[in-house]
């Protein structure tokens, strides 16, 4: 799947999620692309090294402590677009877990059949 379908169908997910959620708000359909490209690059660049760096904990808490980073993705994401505001963490959570279920149902939906 290429990168601009990739995005795509964040953003498709990333609308549902804020239109499902009422803590979560986006603006305009631009703002809601512009926040599909900074998760996709805070999930590509960021991400990794929070991982590594928190490996200790997060075998300690068996990975739960996975969802704590993918909270400050999102929430990182909120502070730098104007026009996508997440209200609390609990908020945040539910986001990413709607946006991760949206965007592997559509990815399947939308995958190359070769």
């Amino acid at each position: 799947m290429s990168f601009i379908i990739k995005i795509l169908v964040t953003a498709v997910a990333v609308y549902l999620a804020a239109y499902l959620l009422p803590g979560v708000a986006i603006t305009d359909v631009t703002t809601t692309i512009i926040v599909a490209l900074v998760l996709a690059l805070l999930n590509t660049f960021i991400k990794p090294i929070l991982v590594i760096l928190t490996l200790p904990i997060t075998l300690l808490t068996l990975g739960l402590f996975l969802l704590v980073i993918n909270i400050l993705i999102i929430k990182w994401a909120a502070n730098l677009v104007s026009g996508f505001e997440v209200d609390s963490w609990w908020s945040a959570l539910l986001f990413s877990i709607i946006v991760s279920v949206i965007s592997s149902i559509l990815s399947t939906l939308f995958a190359d059949k070769d």
